[in-house]
């Protein structure tokens, strides 16, 4: 669903520094990235800014990554 997993393996980080970023818990994190558990918008920007990447590519909308402007 998201393309958060591929992000956070292409840049070899665990799941629990991850968690850090969006000020959620590691076991949350995992329900997020295995579709268990929705996220928040909130959550979802503060992703796109960790890696540089447009929502829409976060959320499976577009192929390839946008950098964020």
């Amino acid at each position: 669903m998201y393309r958060i997993k591929d992000l956070r393996e292409d840049r070899n980080l665990s799941q629990e520094a991850v968690a850090q970023v969006i000020c959620t818990t590691q076991q949350q994190y995992s329900k997020i990235e295995t579709g268990k558990s929705d996220i928040s918008g909130e959550k979802l920007v503060l992703l796109a800014k960790f890696y540089n990447v447009s929502v829409d590519y976060i959320l499976g909308l577009i192929k390839k990554p946008r950098p964020l402007e």
